[in-house]
């Protein structure tokens, strides 16, 4: 089907900090972020109150939109937080808020904030979805155990409501994410999934044992440790499926992995509304993801129930076959020549080669293809000596295609 007459979905990016929202201008339509309080992802750096305003308008600024997530459980204690915080995101002129407590519905409401239901509902019909969709809601981040044929009937009996799924990214195996695993684990409701704090137990390995402390033998293999889930491949079915936004996950990721996925699926996207999707794309995109941070692809729930072949049965955390190295990091930047002097402490730079400067205190990040090699005394080159040890460090001149700051560092992705 021909994707002109249809309105284009919209791709929304996770943001971790200042970093990776530079790092996605001019690829993300919106992106979704939490601050110090009530997100389900307190283990990220996560935007300070207090940078709303700047992060909103940098945004706007950019014609992104801006989701704040609040959509962790609430307790009766916290709502004067919570209303301190939903009031700075009317200030900022916030988008929309993503939520699912339904006494934070209430105060949203009163406050006229716009509001998406979050995958934390586990809206997985088309009652549950007419339900919020009453109560104001302007979209409905569906329940991710649903395949694409139930989304489909959901779809199509809601009025107005926009309906948002994920594509890509990490997954969990409990019911939309709704675990008190971790909390077990813990000993703690401040460590529930349901509070943002999951210490994820299900990426180990157990043992099993009975009453009588038997040992239930198996093979070693992880057996909870879910695939992350990829649907580049399958853009053009869920466009033409009607869903109105792409959610990836990943506010847990460095900037590098969100620019990246990014990047695929604004490309994919954009083929299909061009006519120009192909396979031969679909085989690069998968292989520009599989150099980011993955546990290996699946299609999830989209096609059916998943069976054992979409666990990670092998390995914990990244199985990609690069790994971010530290290279160097930048000595001083040359506005009028927009060069930087930057100290070499590691491996070699040729013509070519793909680095990324990254601040650690600073909010750079610049994605930089060497165009050129300056070593004083030495003139231009196309390659530099290769470092083996600190004592062989090297100052090298190099063209950059913005600001970088002192000590922003610089790294190369490289295989393992």
């Amino acid at each position: 089907m021909s994707g002109q007459t249809k309105k284009r979905v919209e791709l929304m990016t996770p943001l971790k900090n200042l970093k990776s929202l530079n790092a996605v201008l001019g690829k993300a339509d919106a992106v979704f972020f939490g601050v110090e309080a009530f997100n389900m992802r307190m283990f990220s750096d996560n935007i300070k109150l207090d940078d709303l305003n700047s992060i909103v308008k940098k945004c706007h600024d950019n014609d992104i939109l801006t989701y704040l997530t609040t959509n962790v459980i609430v307790y009766e204690n916290e709502f004067d937080l919570l209303n301190k915080v939903l009031d700075n995101a009317i200030e900022a002129e916030i988008d929309a808020v993503i939520i699912h407590d339904i006494g934070v519905i209430e105060v949203v409401k009163d406050k006229d904030l716009p509001f998406h239901i979050s995958t934390q509902a586990n809206i997985s019909n088309s009652r549950t979805a007419n339900f919020y969709e009453k109560l104001g809601a302007e979209r409905l981040i569906l329940a991710r155990e649903l395949s694409l044929n139930q989304i489909k009937d959901i779809k199509c009996k809601i009025q107005k409501a926009e309906i948002e799924t994920f594509v890509h990214g990490a997954q969990c195996t409990s019911v939309s994410g709704r675990c008190y695993f971790s909390a077990e684990v813990c000993g703690s409701q401040e460590y529930s999934a349901n509070r943002g704090r999951c210490v994820q137990p299900c990426r180990r390995k157990w043992r099993v044992y009975d009453d009588q402390s038997n040992e239930f033998l198996y093979d070693g293999v992880f057996f909870i440790n879910s695939k992350d889930l990829c649907m580049i491949e399958h853009v053009p079915e869920l466009i033409e499926a009607n869903i109105d936004a792409f959610k990836i996950e990943g506010r847990m990721r460095d900037p590098i992995y969100i620019e990246e996925t990014t990047a695929c699926y604004k490309e994919a996207i954009d083929a299909y509304y061009d006519n120009t999707f192909t396979i031969d794309k679909v085989q690069e995109w998968l292989k520009r993801l599989s150099k980011v941070y993955n546990r290996g692809f699946s299609t999830g729930f989209y096609f059916g129930q998943p069976k054992g072949s979409e666990i990670q049965r092998e390995l914990d955390g990244n199985i990609s076959n690069y790994k971010k190295v530290e290279i160097g990091k930048v000595l001083s930047y040359f506005p009028d020549r927009k060069a930087a002097k930057i100290l070499l402490s590691k491996g070699k730079l040729q013509l070519g080669d793909e680095i990324f400067i990254i601040g650690t205190h600073t909010d750079t990040y610049l994605r930089q293809k060497i165009m050129s090699i300056q070593i004083k005394q030495k003139g231009n080159l196309t390659e530099t000596p290769f470092i083996k040890t600190q004592k062989d460090r090297i100052t090298v001149g190099i063209l950059v295609d913005m600001e970088v700051k002192k000590n922003d560092k610089i790294f190369k992705l490289e295989t393992k």
